[in-house]
């Protein structure tokens, strides 16, 4: 058996395991947020349910992501509304975060289309014929202190009000999308006045920090993949190219398993309910490296494609 047909094995999509992911986390998202707001003035209760509100938020991006790809339920009905119900409480218009996501899948490794990655990389060469305020951006742009709160801000308060390929797949989708949040802050104002609403957006910003770490980690690490047609190997760039950050078992589930994304971007199909199993359950000539904490985070300081090695490097010194 090849992975491919391992791999297959778990591309099941199961209505009850899907419902319980989407209600259980509905409910712990709700739940969290709302005795957040009624203990605001006790700390000690205010920031642990902030804490799991935000993976929460996480989650639920997780699952929106897994109705893009048509995993999380049985039909393609049923992902495309699940999906669009999620999306007020991600931030992520369904419609045009999809076809962009897939784009990102099409791409994944490619240097020539690095546009569709969520992270830029430049490639040491470049960086090397750069000027001095290009680098001076890029030094900013990678410098994790700046990328992990400013980009998590940009990205999920400012960009996705209207992100890339809005008018091509979906103008309207995003205008009513956006209504919708300012609906939702509108109905928390009415029931817990301002502080509620700043509650739910610092929280909800917390889970675009996580989001936006694990998403940098996703594809950048020493070893990963890139590669130019007609050299480029998708099967490599999908299970080398993408990470398996291994943050032990309750981390997964609080971010419903996107820590395993190589196994993710070799088949999407697999819902997010059966990646672990399925990774954890690869027989032993298809073991996959995963990255420790430590290695995770040294992997920050990681900024450039150098095409002769094959790897990611720091900044020259």
């Amino acid at each position: 058996m090849d992975l491919r047909s391992y791999t297959r094995s778990y591309a099941r999509q199961d209505n009850r395991l899907a419902l319980l992911s989407f209600l259980g986390t509905f409910a712990t998202y709700f739940c969290a947020l709302t005795l957040a707001i009624s203990q605001a003035d006790r700390l000690y209760i205010l920031i642990p349910c902030g804490v799991v509100f935000a993976f929460a938020s996480v989650r639920l991006y997780v699952l929106q992501h897994d109705t893009g790809h048509h995993s999380l339920f049985e039909t393609r009905l049923q992902n495309e509304l699940a999906g669009h119900i999620l999306s007020p409480f991600t931030f992520a218009p369904f419609e045009v975060m999809k076809q962009n996501h897939n784009l990102h899948h099409a791409n994944i490794g490619n240097l020539d289309h690095r546009e569709t990655g969520e992270i830029h990389t430049m490639t040491l060469q470049e960086w090397q014929q750069a000027g001095l305020w290009q680098r001076l951006y890029y030094r900013l742009y990678r410098n994790p202190l700046l990328f992990v709160p400013l980009g998590a801000a940009f990205t999920y308060f400012v960009r996705y009000r209207w992100p890339k390929n809005s008018s091509r797949f979906g103008a309207l989708g995003v205008i009513l999308h956006n209504i919708t949040i300012l609906c939702l802050l509108w109905l928390l104002y009415h029931y817990a006045g301002w502080q509620g609403v700043w509650i739910w957006l610092g929280f909800s910003f917390l889970g675009g920090m996580i989001g936006v770490f694990l998403v940098y980690l996703q594809h950048n690490f020493e070893d990963t993949y890139w590669d130019r047609r007609p050299d480029l190997n998708p099967a490599e760039a999908a299970l080398q190219g993408s990470s398996c950050l291994d943050f032990g078992w309750v981390f997964d589930f609080a971010v419903a398993n996107i820590t395993l994304h190589d196994l993710h971007h070799f088949n999407a199909r697999i819902p997010s309910y059966r990646l672990r199993q399925c990774h954890y359950d690869l027989p032993a000539e298809f073991a996959l490296r995963r990255i420790k904490f430590a290695e995770a985070l040294g992997a920050l300081s990681l900024k450039l494609w150098d095409e002769d090695k094959k790897r990611l490097v720091p900044f020259p010194g």
